[in-house]
């Protein structure tokens, strides 16, 4: 009895050492499976933050260049006549327009100066354009319009400098600027300018073609305004 007490006393033991032996390799086994999974993922942050900073989704500096075309640019106003506000349109034949070369489309819009002949009026009608020279600009001694471009906002709002029968005066108006494409659209009222007298001086030779269905002679001192032009891209 008491060689089988020692012999299943022994053989217990070790089937506790082999079972013993047995967790600890699966242990081993667990730690060495979740260290690699801690490593591998450490690994991959960093290696994603190296590609947010150096990969080929990061922006390029363009180098494109921004000029002036005058072959893009177009100038119209709108005078009103009569009670009822007709409009009449017009625009000049002459008109010189500088500015400078950049790679920012705004620094050319806002490094514009122009300067326009107020003997090149035009309505498509040469009676009329003749009546404009010499009565509206004749009386206010404009035989050029100068001006630049102050301003671009970020609002969207566009301030034009326009000097005219001597007197520069701050023109407010909308305007966009996508791409190489701008416009600018406003609305001036010539009495800023002193020009008063030149509309009673064109109204009075034109009485009878400013007279609506009232029978009152009018002619607005409001001016529509629209400018556009397209810059031209150099690669």
């Amino acid at each position: 009895m008491k060689d089988g007490s020692l012999y299943f006393i022994i053989r217990f033991k070790k089937m506790n050492c082999l079972y013993l032996a047995q967790i600890l390799r699966h242990m081993k086994k667990t730690i060495y499976i979740f260290a690699s999974l801690v490593l591998a993922i450490g690994l991959n942050s960093c290696g994603g933050e190296t590609e947010e900073t150096t990969g080929p989704d990061m922006p390029q500096e363009s180098n494109e260049t921004y000029s002036y075309n005058s072959g893009t640019t177009e100038l119209e106003w709108t005078s009103y006549k009569t009670s009822d506000k007709v409009p009449v349109a017009g625009g000049f034949n002459e008109m010189e327009i500088s500015a400078q070369e950049s790679k920012d489309p705004k620094e050319v819009i806002e490094s514009m100066t122009f300067s326009i002949k107020t003997a090149s009026v035009e309505t498509n009608n040469e009676e009329r354009n003749g009546k404009i020279v010499e009565h509206f600009f004749g009386t206010n001694n404009t035989e050029t319009i100068e001006g630049s471009v102050k301003s671009l906002g970020d609002n969207g709002k566009a301030v034009i400098t326009i000097t005219m029968n001597s007197i520069d005066f701050d023109v407010e108006g909308d305007y966009t600027l996508e791409g190489a494409n701008f416009s600018f659209i406003s609305s001036i009222d010539v009495s800023n300018w002193n020009g008063i007298p030149g509309i009673d001086a064109l109204n009075t030779v034109c009485e009878d073609l400013h007279t609506g269905k009232d029978g009152v002679s009018k002619l607005w001192s409001e001016v529509g305004l629209s400018f556009s032009t397209k810059l031209k891209v150099t690669p």
